[in-house]
């Protein structure tokens, strides 16, 4: 199968990978491309497939391999992977690169309620003095001399603002933003379909009727078009006996003719995926459900008309529970120019031991942009966390940075 590869991209990488192989006096390279773009836009797999094209090994890393329960590790395996790398290209004699898949989704930081760790830090700090000191990279507790093949980084991600700033500046990173335009799709389409012998004029149209989708979408659309013969395949073996005739089956795998790929049949198909994406987008059910546990919250502490008849009346303690989570006109006001600012609005709770080391933790409630909702869920955490400390959070969304913080009660419901 002749898949397709993006001009763009091939130029990209290949200049990149090439220029950290030559030796350019007083210029000074950098060391790591940053591949980044929407989801599902077949970054890695252009990679793949440049890399195939020229010949390069590479060595990867998953951006789910950059976190541990042990301090260090990600930043170790890192420089590990580095000097094997460097290692490959000095024994093979031929081009090698390092790349780590996905590295805002293990070292970026999306928002309050992403964990900052030790190894988030270290391996921003480790990628940095690597890009910095690409021919002395050692490991920890021991020290190399010698020094190393200088080894390109190519990292790919969605949103390389969530980055440490210091590690993405121009000296250290190129970046290059990946968008494939419709010659791009038509061309990456066109192999994804090639064994089914659709026309250069149906592949335009499939593309252009469903324009506003990645390139995943097309792929995954040619896989469940296949659907259909293993539906009858598992009807006819029986539910009971599948997975006996296909894993470690005497008989061979299963043989299926090839299915309609009529352009009629694709975008039938197509528009019932389109479908299931929108309900995806539009159910939202965690909305309704926390605003459903914000009101229970809320109306869990009886008041005192609904207090029974029978018991002795305490309205001296009863109102002093009461007015402990009622919100100063002070409070209501700084909510309310905070969401007049276009800015949203957490919270965040802290027993007194922790607060001694600003241990904050998020209460569980999402970014709120509505004042009643903001004033209703604030004084629901504070019946819930009574003793401990609690605080007012306002985060610019478009800065990604918090711009206020003041705590609203204290121990004991010191409001």
């Amino acid at each position: 199968m002749g898949y397709y590869i993006a001009p763009r991209f091939l130029d990209k990488l290949a200049v990149h990978i090439t220029k950290n192989f030559l030796n350019l006096p007083g210029v000074r390279v950098p060391l790591i491309l940053g591949i980044h773009g929407r989801k599902g836009e077949g970054k890695s797999f252009q990679c793949e497939l440049v890399f195939e094209k020229m010949g390069i090994e590479v060595t990867l890393i998953s951006g789910g391999e950059l976190e541990s329960p042990d301090a260090g590790d990600p930043a170790r395996l890192i420089r590990l992977r580095y000097r094997e790398t460097a290692e490959l290209i000095k024994v093979r004699g031929k081009m090698c690169v390092l790349m780590i898949n996905d590295l805002d989704a293990g070292a970026g930081r999306f928002d309050e309620g992403t964990q900052y760790t030790v190894n988030t830090q270290l391996v921003n700090a480790t990628l940095m003095n690597i890009a910095d000191n690409p021919t002395d990279v050692q490991l920890p507790g021991s020290y190399d001399s010698t020094p190393l093949c200088r080894v390109p980084i190519i990292v790919t991600g969605n949103d390389f603002s969530t980055l440490y700033a210091p590690l993405i500046r121009d000296g250290r990173m190129e970046k290059f933003y990946w968008e494939p335009d419709r010659d791009d799709k038509v061309g990456i389409v066109k192999g994804i379909f090639e064994p089914d012998e659709l026309s250069q004029r149906e592949i335009e149209q499939l593309v252009d009727t469903f324009a506003n989708q990645s390139i995943d979408f097309f792929s995954a659309l040619r896989s469940r078009i296949y659907d259909e013969q293993i539906r009858n395949f598992i009807h006819e073996i029986g539910f009971e006996r599948i997975s006996l005739r296909v894993v470690n089956s005497t008989e061979g795998p299963p043989e299926f003719k090839k299915p309609n790929f009529s352009l009629s049949h694709l975008i039938e198909s197509g528009n019932f995926m389109v479908g299931e994406q929108k309900r995806v987008e539009t159910s939202q059910l965690v909305d309704q459900y926390n605003r459903l546990n914000r009101g229970r919250n809320y109306q869990s502490a009886p008041s005192p008309a609904e207090k029974p008849s029978n018991q002795p009346s305490t309205n001296g303690s009863q109102k002093q529970e009461v007015s402990s989570t009622h919100l100063t006109l002070e409070t209501q006001e700084q909510i309310r120019q905070i969401l007049s600012q276009g800015h949203k609005i957490t919270f965040e709770h802290v027993d007194e031991r922790r607060f001694r080391t600003g241990s904050w933790q998020s209460c569980g409630t999402i970014h709120i942009d509505a004042e009643s909702d903001a004033i209703s869920t604030l004084e629901s955490h504070l019946a819930e966390y009574s003793g401990e400390y609690v605080r007012l959070v306002g985060i610019d969304p478009k800065a990604k940075r918090r711009v206020i913080e003041t705590i609203i009660q204290r121990p004991n419901g010191k409001n």
